[in-house]
C-alpha cells in the first residue's frame, strides 16, 4: 500500500495512529516485499504475524500461499484486514499479542514469525514468543534499531547484555539491515532495523541446564563493571579453574565472556549427567513372557534391537491448572530422538520393580520426588516398543530440573491441546506416549484408576 493510499485508508476507517501503540505504518512496497521474501514462505508453512496494521506484509505472506495468524491489537485494523483480505487462508485474531498463548502453535508444526514489533514492548513480546520450548523455526521482524543491536551483539560490545545471551543460547540471531524512518508513517522517533532469528541445530551447543545458564547470566550482568569472581562467588568457588577451563581472564566482567565460555560456567555448577550409553554398554534390563514374568537379563542392545518383550514405565505430572508437563527428548536419544514423550519415563533395570523405576526416572529426568498414584497398565506392542508399561500420575511442586543429556526441553500443555495436537501431528510424538495418553484419556473418561 502506497503512502497515499494509507493516509486515505485511515481517514476512511477513522484511525489516527496512536503512539503509545507504536502504529507505524509501512508504505515501502519493495522493502514489505523484501522482508517476506527473507522468510522464504511456502504453501506448508503456517506464519504469525505480530501487528499486521494495514496489511504491508500480510499481503505477500498470503501470496506465497502460506496460512496466517494474524494478531492486532486495533479493533478498527483487525476489522479493516478481516474486510480487505478475504482469504481462506488467513486468521485475523483481535487482542494483544502479550495475551495470546505461543503453545497453541505446536498444533500447526514449526511456525515462522513476522512482525514490526510495537518498540514499547518489543522485547517482552519476543520473549514471549521464543521462550523454550517454542514452536518458532524462523523470525524475520523489524525492531528498534538498538534492540535489534542487543540481540545480535558480540562480546565486548556495548550493546552485548543479558538479553543478548538468553537469547542466542537457543537461537542464531542476524543483524539484517538498518530501515530509515521515511518508510513508516508517521515517522517514528527511532531508526529501525531487522533481524532474523533461527533455532540452533540439536548439538550445536554443549549440553547444559538453562536455568543455571540464566540464573548466572543475570548475576553476572547484575552489576556490569564488576569482576565476575566477585559476582559468582557462591555460584563459583574455585574461580581459578574456572578459568583455567574456560580460557578467560581472572578479572574478566560479563561482557568480555563468549556463549561458550558462559555455558561452560553453567555446566561447571551443574555437570550435565553422561551422554545416554551406547548400544552395547551393559546396561541390563529384564526380558518378561506375554505375561510379564521375568525370564531372563539382557543388554539393551539385544532388548531393543530384537524386540524383546520387558518393562518402562511412564509417569504424566499436572500442574494445579490440569495441564500435563511434556519432555522434548534429546536428539541423541536411540529411539525416538526429538519428540515429545512423557513428563518422565524409562526401562526397568535388573531386578528392579515398577514402582521403584518411577521414582528413580523422576528424580533422574526432572530431579524431583512425588506421590505416585498408579493409572493403568499396558501391554506390549509394537506401539509401545514390546513394553509392559505402569503409568503413573503426580502433582509435585517443582521446581523442575531437567536433565539436559535426556532432555532437549519442557513444558506444561492443557489437556484439549495436547489432544488437537496429537490429531493434527502424530508424528510430534513418541509412539509410547501416544499409547499412554489414550489409555489415560480411556481411565479419565471411565472414571477408575487401576491398583
Amino acid at each position: 500500500m502506497k503512502l497515499s493510499e494509507i493516509d486515505a485508508t485511515l481517514r476512511q476507517i477513522r484511525v489516527s495512529p496512536v503512539k503509545t501503540l507504536g502504529q507505524n505504518f509501512l508504505h515501502d512496497q519493495n522493502l514489505a516485499r523484501w522482508i517476506v521474501a527473507k522468510a522464504e514462505l511456502a504453501a506448508d508453512d503456517f506464519v504469525v504475524e505480530i501487528g499486521p496494521g494495514l496489511g504491508a506484509l500480510t499481503e505477500f505472506a498470503l501470496a506465497s500461499g502460506a496460512h496466517v495468524l494474524a494478531l492486532e491489537k486495533d479493533a478498527r485494523l483487525a476489522d479493516f484486514l478481516r474486510e480487505n483480505l478475504r482469504n481462506e487462508r488467513i486468521e485475523v485474531r483481535h487482542g494483544d499479542a502479550l495475551d495470546f498463548d505461543p503453545r497453541e502453535l505446536f498444533v500447526h508444526g514449526p511456525v515462522k514469525l513476522l512482525g514490526n514489533l510495537p518498540y514499547y514492548v518489543a522485547s517482552q513480546l519476543l520473549l514471549r514468543f521464543i521462550a523454550q520450548p517454542s514452536a518458532i523455526s524462523l523470525g524475520v521482524l523489524m525492531l528498534q534499531n538498538e534492540m535489534a543491536r542487543r540481540l545480535s551483539a558480540q562480546p565486548r560490545s556495548p550493546e552485548y547484555g543479558a538479553l543478548t545471551l538468553l537469547v542466542q543460547s537457543s537461537y542464531k540471531v542476524e543483524f539484517l539491515r538498518s530501515v530509515p524512518k521515511t518508510v513508516f508513517l508517521p515517522e517514528p522517533e527511532v531508526d529501525s532495523a531487522l533481524i532474523e532469528i533461527s533455532p540452533r541445530a540439536p548439538g550445536e551447543l554443549p549440553d547444559h541446564d538453562a536455568e543455571t545458564f540464566r540464573r548466572l547470566v543475570r548475576t553476572g550482568f547484575s552489576q556490569r563493571r564488576k569482576q565476575l569472581r566477585k559476582l559468582l562467588r557462591s555460584e563459583v568457588p574455585d574461580w581459578s579453574a574456572a578459568v583455567d577451563d574456560g580460557g578467560f581472564d581472572l578479572r574478566a566482567r560479563a561482557e568480555e565472556l563468549t556463549l561458550a565460555q558462559w555455558i561452560g560456567l553453567a555446566r561447571i555448577v551443574r555437570s550435565p549427567a553422561p551422554e545416554n550409553r551406547a548400544p552395547g554398554d551393559p546396561e541390563l534390563f529384564p526380558v518378561v513372557d506375554q505375561g510379564d514374568q521375568f525370564v531372563r537379563l539382557a543388554h539393551r542392545a539385544e532388548v531393543h534391537g530384537d524386540n524383546l518383550r520387558h518393562r518402562a514405565v511412564h509417569i504424566f505430572l499436572f500442574n494445579a491448572a490440569g495441564e500435563l508437563f511434556l519432555q522434548k527428548r534429546s536428539w541423541r536419544k536411540d529411539r525416538h530422538p526429538g519428540t515429545w514423550d512423557s513428563s518422565a519415563a524409562g526401562h526397568l533395570e535388573g531386578e528392579e520393580e515398577y514402582d521403584i523405576a518411577a521414582v528413580r526416572e523422576l528424580k533422574e529426568e526432572l530431579g524431583v520426588t512425588a506421590k505416585l498414584d498408579r493409572v493403568r497398565k499396558l501391554g506390549p506392542s509394537d506401539q509401545t516398543g514390546q513394553e509392559f508399561i505402569w503409568l503413573y500420575r503426580a502433582q509435585p511442586e517443582g521446581p523442575f530440573q531437567l536433565e539436559p543429556a535426556e532432555i532437549e526441553t519442557g513444558g506444561f500443555f492443557p489437556t484439549d491441546l495436547i489432544d488437537r495436537w496429537r490429531e493434527a501431528r502424530p508424528g510430534d510424538f513418541a509412539p509410547g506416549f501416544i499409547e499412554c495418553w489414550k489409555a489415560f484419556r480411556e481411565t479419565k473418561c471411565a472414571g477408575t484408576a487401576e491398583r
